[in-house]
């Protein structure tokens, strides 16, 4: 009969084979200060309009509630380190950043059909019968930035995005909940030391102190999450990103250990590494829906992709791009009508 640990490194190994890099399991009540932390973080209302973390708060911040069966959370990391500087784009003002892992396929589809695979072996190899399996890939009320923590896969930095000694940075997390129990890992030790590269980089300022974030100046929730008009200054700050930001990631000296990407479908498209903006200002909603179909950006529409492109090309200062903003002063959505206002009062001022 295997052994729970002999269980464990063989479903390790067959991770690994589906392209995970890092594997490391948990109790669901592993973090005993997850809902505290998250209730703080709300009450602060750092949470911006993401209502569905106040709305779920029980779950989210008590894993063994959102199932009460599971016994072990086994967390897993899959790479998608960029083959290029993705800081360099920002010094090319009439062209978009767009975040790394938004510049192919969604990896929402790619990982959870990983975790099914992986999450089906282990049933299959459990020797009682009536085990059951849950995963997760960032859509559900899972914390899974704390949970890989306590599994032994990294830390927490102080930009608050998980980072491991032979992972980096860059890198997706996704959560099989089982009834099994495995044993667990011992949880990850910050290391992040006296650097503050990630909170002096941020353009916007959206870490209070180290270790936290306001999510309300974050770039990545501003071109993401948020909606309506942005706060002029802190469109001002955005520069020519349009879609996430990956300032703080860049900047992680632990990348240089980063694991490499495996899979070929998070190599950035030549047409996504950094496209004129003129060129995504002029898509209409067909258009849109056509280019990003089978990418993460499709999810926030046309209109408020064409928002966040219009506050590019307002910081651009390049005057011939003002043609694209007044093409856009009579939008049927007001929040684009208003970009395009502020980008051509900005491009040809008075």
């Amino acid at each position: 009969m295997r052994s729970t640990d002999q269980l464990k490194a063989a479903l390790a190994a067959q991770a690994d084979a589906e392209g995970f890099a890092a594997t490391g399991v948990c109790r669901p009540d592993a973090v005993p200060d997850l809902a505290a932390r998250l209730a703080d973080f709300v009450a602060q209302g750092r949470h911006g309009q993401m209502g569905w973390m106040a709305e779920r708060m029980g779950w989210r911040g008590d894993p063994s509630a959102l199932w009460p069966q599971a016994r072990s959370v086994v967390m897993l990391a899959e790479p998608y380190t960029p083959d290029h500087d993705p800081l360099e784009v920002l010094g090319q003002r009439d062209r978009a950043a767009i975040s790394v892992y938004a510049q192919n396929r969604d990896y929402h589809d790619l990982v959870k059909k990983r975790l099914k695979r992986v999450g089906r072996w282990l049933l299959d190899q459990s020797e009682a019968e009536g085990h059951a399996i849950k995963v997760f890939v960032d859509t559900a009320p899972v914390m899974e930035k704390p949970l890989a923590a306590a599994a032994g896969l990294g830390w927490q930095g102080k930009h608050t995005n998980l980072l491991g000694r032979d992972l980096g940075n860059w890198f997706f997390l996704g959560a099989i909940f089982t009834t099994l129990a495995l044993p667990p890992d011992t949880p990850g030790v910050e290391r992040c030391g006296s650097c503050t590269a990630c909170l002096d980089i941020c353009p916007t300022d959206a870490f209070p102190a180290p270790f936290q974030l306001d999510a309300r100046r974050c770039i990545s929730y501003l071109t993401i999450e948020h909606r309506g008009p942005v706060d002029e200054d802190l469109r001002a700050r955005m520069g020519n990103r349009i879609y996430g930001c990956d300032d703080c990631l860049a900047v992680c000296p632990w990348n240089k250990f980063a694991a490499g990407a495996r899979e070929v479908r998070y190599a950035a498209r030549d047409d996504l590494r950094a496209p004129p903006l003129a060129e995504l200002a002029a898509l209409d909603d067909a258009a849109f829906r056509a280019r990003f179909s089978g990418s993460p950006i499709k999810r926030i529409g046309r209109d408020r992709f064409v928002r966040n492109v219009l506050y590019a090309i307002g910081n651009s200062a390049d005057p011939t791009l003002a043609s694209a903003a007044r093409a856009l002063l009579g939008d049927q959505d007001a929040a684009v009508a208003d970009a395009a206002a502020w980008a051509l009062a900005r491009l040809v001022p008075g």
